[in-house]
């Protein structure tokens, strides 16, 4: 088995578990998104044969990643309400330092393209437009799973995955924009300890994930071949935009507290994350040179 690929999974999968950058950003700055996306899209809507060449490439990943995930469910959801403020901190760092390392990537398709900036302003609004809802379903009980949660539940499923895939914000910080973030990482943790009463939420919320998966792997993939330009804008913008949301994390909590703030903010904390990311770059730099030395 191929380390590497298990190791981008775990990545990948610690990312889309927390708000802040999604499992795509990792994919990105780790040089791997475009065979990541593509073989999401063989596997789901291409022929047997695609489905066949994208499968190793998948388990692999995939593997790393419900690992990452998993892992990272468990543990914030003991942390979550403890320590919201330390967490929100390592979660800015992630997100501050993502908008440099992704604009530098970029920067021969941004260079000269400045009249998309459009897009970059779209995504700032964005977020604060979303969070408009947060709240407006009230509180949120995944043990009673009722026709209306069902098809919140399925609807929100869809939503983060696509998020999720788009390099940018993470699904996480969708859910964490409509209230459901805590609950929903709280049922995963809850069922891994073998409470099963959140099966039936968890398994709509699934069927959600995969149906936005196929519908917006596609999408893209078209986009990222057609309008890699206005994409990359826009994913600047919402990353700027989740700065916002991740700093009103603590008010999603079941018990709500106030947004971080200046006496709240965790400097230690925010380098960790911040540390991670520069760690990412460097490996994805790193990788790239001897791929170019193997040439």
């Amino acid at each position: 088995m191929n380390i590497a690929d298990v190791f981008r999974g775990v990545c990948m999968g610690l990312a889309d578990s927390v708000p802040g950058v999604s499992g795509g950003t990792i994919a990105f700055l780790l040089g791997i998104y475009e065979q990541f996306v593509t073989s999401v899209n063989d596997f789901l809507l291409g022929s047997v044969k695609d489905r066949i060449a994208a499968l190793p490439f998948l388990i692999k990943l995939g593997f790393g990643w419900a690992c990452g995930f998993l892992v990272c469910a468990v543990l914030l959801a003991e942390l979550f309400d403890a320590h919201i403020y330390e967490l929100s901190s390592l979660f800015l760092g992630f997100t501050l330092l993502a908008i440099p390392i992704v604009i530098f990537e970029e920067k021969e398709v941004l260079r000269g393209r400045y009249h998309w900036i459009l897009f970059t302003l779209l995504g700032v609004l964005a977020v604060p437009v979303m969070l408009h809802f947060n709240g407006m379903f009230g509180s949120v009980d995944l043990t009673a799973l009722t026709f209306g949660l069902g098809v919140l539940l399925f609807i929100s499923g869809a939503l983060a995955v696509s998020v999720m895939i788009i390099p940018g914000i993470s699904g996480s910080t969708l859910l964490l924009i409509l209230g459901l973030y805590v609950p929903l990482i709280s049922a995963v943790s809850a069922f891994l300890h073998f409470e099963f009463v959140y099966f039936p939420a968890l398994f709509v919320f699934g069927l959600g994930v995969i149906c936005g998966l196929a519908f917006c792997t596609k999408i893209i993939r078209v986009c990222y071949k057609r309008f890699r330009p206005q994409l990359m804008y826009l994913v600047i913008g919402l990353l700027i935009g989740s700065l916002y949301a991740i700093a009103r994390g603590a008010e999603t909590l079941s018990t709500p507290l106030p947004a971080l703030g200046f006496e709240t903010f965790s400097p230690v904390f925010f380098l960790i994350g911040a540390a991670v990311m520069v760690l990412l770059q460097w490996l994805k730099v790193r990788a790239d040179k001897k791929c170019q030395q193997a040439e």
